[in-house]
């Protein structure tokens, strides 16, 4: 099966700029489990470092989200890279319709998935048809990454740990929240071009928006925009616009 098959033949994949699990996400997540199993692994490492209570408070917001579609939630609690590689954390992503990577530390999320036997049954679950979705520090860890120097001290690494993110989507880099970024920080997008990998394209996906990826292409979902850097210029896409990106890789 050649790179263009294994795409086809792979579910689709969300790239999402913030709006995990609210309501103004629904349409996304609807569209991502159309003609799939109503059921969603979530997945909240990105913010395990947070402690337990937030763990749990993305699991409950998550659990209430998708009950409310009729969507059966399972949680797929990963911490570490030991609870990364337990047998049972791995069967809960069996069955499922969508894999849901939350938001929160995009290094400490990788580096607790890269290779890991999760990591294995999430590829194994998309490649069979499954969709997937990453919010944020998941939108980033499902791509090339984030830079070194995202969150205060370097984005609270543990020595020796990677900063590169799962590649899956390996040629696209991801800024999230671009939207509140630019507000932030004039020279959002110069700072994540001096980190961006060669061979990549750098995307800004606004809130509550979903740069939507489905084998043939990508398209734009949500309230904001997407856009796209590169050549000396940026172009915008907004809700229901195709994107002149690759396909989602296989």
């Amino acid at each position: 099966m050649d790179r263009e098959d294994r795409a086809e033949a792979s579910g689709p994949v969300a790239l999402v700029g913030s709006g995990e699990f609210l309501d103004e996400m629904v349409a996304v997540d609807a569209g991502l489990l159309a003609g799939r199993p109503a059921r969603v692994a979530i997945v909240p490492t990105a913010a395990s470092l947070e402690g337990a209570e937030r763990v749990a408070w993305w699991l409950e917001l998550g659990r209430r989200h998708y009950e409310a579609m009729g969507v059966e939630a399972v949680a797929v609690a990963v911490g570490n890279r030991a609870e990364a590689d337990e047998p049972e954390m791995a069967r809960r992503i069996e069955g499922v319709g969508l894999v849901y990577l939350s938001g929160g530390d995009p290094h400490h999320l990788a580096a607790t998935l890269r290779g890991s036997r999760v990591w294995e049954a999430i590829v194994g679950a998309w490649r069979g048809g499954a969709a997937l979705a990453g919010c944020s520090a998941g939108a980033m860890a499902l791509t090339s990454g984030a830079p070194a120097d995202l969150g205060p001290g370097g984005g609270r690494r543990a020595a020796g740990e990677e900063v590169d993110g799962l590649g899956l989507i390996g040629h696209l880099a991801v800024i999230p929240h671009f939207d509140l970024l630019e507000r932030r920080r004039s020279d959002v997008v110069e700072w994540f071009a001096r980190w961006q990998p060669v061979g990549t394209t750098l995307v800004g996906v606004e809130e509550q928006t979903a740069l939507v990826g489905r084998g043939a292409g990508w398209r734009v979902q949500g309230n904001g925009s997407v856009w796209v850097f590169g050549a000396g210029r940026a172009q915008r896409f907004v809700d229901g616009e195709e994107v002149p990106l690759e396909p989602a890789a296989g």
